[in-house]
């Protein structure tokens, strides 16, 4: 008998790696959830990465936080394909003000684990920030998730 996994086993193995990062991240929000405020900028990169690594092609989310940047709420918001996702500042805006948010911290992952910002990255931080500016709401981060996460405000991009 070989050594190698069958597909089934693999798919097995998948499924449950999928549901310890999610157990994960569902862990750590329940740690920060609405007594702590997601100031830790380690903590805050661990659960989006727990939150958006298992995706195979882009997804962009929005953590909504309220004025003690406690989470009101994470949505992922917009899906594309491997390498690029539409964003719609339109729809974002939407989406705090529907939840009366106070702050936000935009998160999207690279499928291909390589995580430094691209220029249409950085143009869309840009448009987001200026558009929720108008509304008196905060962007505290933008974290772009890989085989190891950047944060916009780490790197001085905010």
């Amino acid at each position: 008998m070989s050594g190698k996994p069958t597909p089934a086993q693999v798919i097995k193995w998948s499924v449950a790696a999928l549901d310890i990062l999610d157990k994960a991240a569902t862990l750590i929000a329940k740690k920060y959830d609405r007594k702590n405020a997601f100031t830790n900028p380690q903590a805050t990169k661990d659960f989006l990465t727990y939150k958006l690594i298992k995706h195979e092609r882009e997804v962009f989310a929005v953590m909504l936080l309220d004025n003690q940047h406690r989470l009101i709420e994470f949505r992922e918001l917009f899906f594309g394909t491997i390498d690029a996702a539409p964003v719609y500042p339109r729809e974002v805006v939407k989406l705090v003000l529907e939840h009366n948010a106070g702050a936000v911290i935009f998160a999207h992952n690279h499928p291909s684990g390589v995580a430094e910002p691209s220029e249409a990255d950085k143009r869309i931080t840009r448009r987001l920030t200026d558009a929720l500016a108008l509304i008196d709401v905060k962007v505290l981060d933008h974290i772009i998730v890989g085989e190891t996460p950047v944060s916009f405000a780490e790197r001085g991009l905010l």
